[in-house]
């Protein structure tokens, strides 16, 4: 205890409180307005990075206007904690028993989860400009990558259901396929389907063309496949 008649845990709660008190902060009606001005442009720059380079099973409007407002809403929270101290204990407790049972199905769905997260971090901690060129550089790796994707050869699943008579032709063929792999082949009474993994930079219809000539060959089909069925 000292002569003012507080001890030093008083001390220590009084200044932390005068440094973070909401009146007399920093934080003004024009400066909030800014950062979630900026918070929503950024926000849309994902979205449309999301839309444009997006290579997963189905597109998800929803998951992508979640990613927008996601960077809003980090945004929103950093503002409030960072200018009252009550406040961000109370916010600490209050997300720690908030439990998320979405979901993600998508793994690169998680990265822009994070990228969103972040960027309203940075714009919530005043950091502008950490957000916007991390954003810009993000999304131009996002677009490169994409372009490089499409020029480079892609994995196809080819499907070929035939009967048991066709089996010598149809294996003949086979070996005229690029580098592949039989995933599965299924043998009933009267018929085989045998299911081929290969690369292709393109999907060539010749190919499954090809097979359909071939007598006893019912169906042929080639799917993209990316880590689930796609048509």
């Amino acid at each position: 205890m000292n002569d003012t008649g507080l001890g030093y845990g008083d001390i220590i709660k009084k200044s932390v409180l005068e440094n973070f008190t909401q009146i007399g902060g920093t934080l003004t009606l024009p400066n909030m307005l800014i950062a979630l001005a900026i918070a929503f442009i950024i926000g849309l720059f994902i979205f449309l990075i999301y839309q444009k380079t997006y290579n997963g099973v189905m597109y998800n409007r929803s998951f992508n206007v979640s990613l927008v407002l996601l960077t809003i809403v980090t945004t929103l929270i950093l503002l409030t904690v960072t200018n009252n101290f009550a406040l961000s204990l109370g916010m600490v407790g209050a997300l720690s028993i908030v439990r998320f049972r979405t979901a993600v199905k998508e793994a690169l769905d998680t990265a822009y989860m994070f990228w969103a997260i972040s960027v309203g971090i940075a714009i919530g901690a005043g950091y502008f400009v950490i957000a916007i060129a991390g954003s810009l550089f993000i999304g131009v790796v996002m677009v490169l990558m994409s372009v490089f994707r499409f020029k480079t050869s892609q994995t196809y699943l080819l499907v070929i259901r035939h009967n048991t008579d066709s089996s010598p032709e149809v294996r003949q063929m086979m070996t005229k396929l690029p580098k592949h792999k039989i995933k599965s082949r299924v043998v009933t009474k009267d018929n085989i389907e045998v299911t081929a993994e290969l690369s292709l930079r393109s999907e060539n219809t010749a190919l499954v063309n090809n097979f359909l000539r071939i007598d006893g060959v019912e169906t042929a089909i080639l799917i993209s496949y990316q880590g689930d069925y796609t048509a």
